[in-house]
């Protein structure tokens, strides 16, 4: 059974997240997320002004006057949310943790899915693939997908991110909409994981969406303090006040900058949230630049 406290923090979460989906989002994420292409309804009567190629020549034969075929979109399609469970994800010099904020993010999704019958599923990964919830409709669904995200305790502490994205290519067999959450701290930068975009956004619509913390940017002065790497264990000493301040700020500017030079070159949408601020004006932005930029 679960503790209260979570209980409330999902029953929350769900509220926020629902009224948000409804009220924020609705129309924006129907309008740029197309669906898998266009799926016959019905014949009709030709008229003058109709496409002679849609002409159903076998109708027409039968009834002896002309009859033409009726497509609409085909609306329903699958959107995987690929979440990022390694160490970093529980840092959170403010209110939320990464990894809550992650939950109400994929929330969000989620709901504004469902409100278009469209299904979801999860993976959730750190350097292997540590769960996978296949794509399901419903209220009840997303409710269990936000529950395993923020209870879920991985094996491993450590991230790699190509992990996810080759199972995302094995297990959406069709295209998708696919949402990678991560906060994208890897010590390789984009290198280790420019191929993995590459292959999985051939196939797939991949959203990256970057969580960062504030102090993960810049780093206050305090002077000399100690630092753990959630995922590894070392500990460090660092001085706040002297020049490696300086060079970490520099450090993490530059890294964002090839992160989002590289969504750029595979032409890939983005969105980048931070702890201490709104997600849901992020998301909106995200969708307000999509649509401006698939109508012109």
């Amino acid at each position: 059974m679960l503790p209260r406290e979570l209980i409330k923090k999902i029953r929350r979460i769900e509220i926020v997240t629902a009224r948000q989906a409804q009220n924020q989002l609705a129309g924006a994420y129907h309008s740029v997320f197309k669906g898998l292409g266009m799926a016959f309804s019905e014949v009709r009567q030709y008229q003058p002004g109709d496409d002679v190629r849609l002409i159903d020549w076998n109708v027409t034969a039968r009834m002896r006057e002309a009859y033409i075929k009726v497509f609409v979109e085909e609306r329903e399609m699958t959107v995987m949310l690929l979440v990022d469970a390694s160490g970093s994800g529980a840092f959170g010099s403010r209110e939320q943790a990464k990894r809550e904020v992650a939950a109400e993010i994929a929330a969000l999704l989620a709901f504004s899915a469902i409100k278009n019958n469209d299904r979801i599923g999860l993976i959730i990964f750190t350097d292997r693939v540590e769960k996978f919830v296949p794509p399901k409709k419903g209220r009840r669904h997303v409710l269990a997908l936000i529950t395993e995200i923020l209870t879920f305790q991985p094996v491993s502490r450590r991230t790699d991110l190509r992990v996810g994205l080759e199972f995302l290519g094995r297990v959406a067999r069709r295209r998708s909409v696919a949402f990678l959450v991560s906060d994208f701290i890897v010590d390789e930068g984009t290198s280790a994981y420019e191929k993995g975009l590459r292959i999985a956004k051939r196939k797939h619509d991949l959203v990256p969406v970057t969580i960062t913390d504030p102090m993960e940017e810049e780093l206050p002065d305090v002077g000399y303090v100690y630092f753990e790497d959630v995922e590894t264990g070392e500990v460090v000493s660092f001085d706040t006040a002297g020049k490696g301040r300086k060079a970490y700020a520099a450090r993490v500017k530059k890294a964002r900058f090839e992160r989002e030079t590289l969504f750029r070159k595979l032409s890939m949408d983005f969105v980048n949230v931070r702890t201490d601020q709104p997600y849901v004006g992020s998301l909106v932005a995200f969708f307000r630049a999509r649509e401006h930029r698939l109508r012109h």
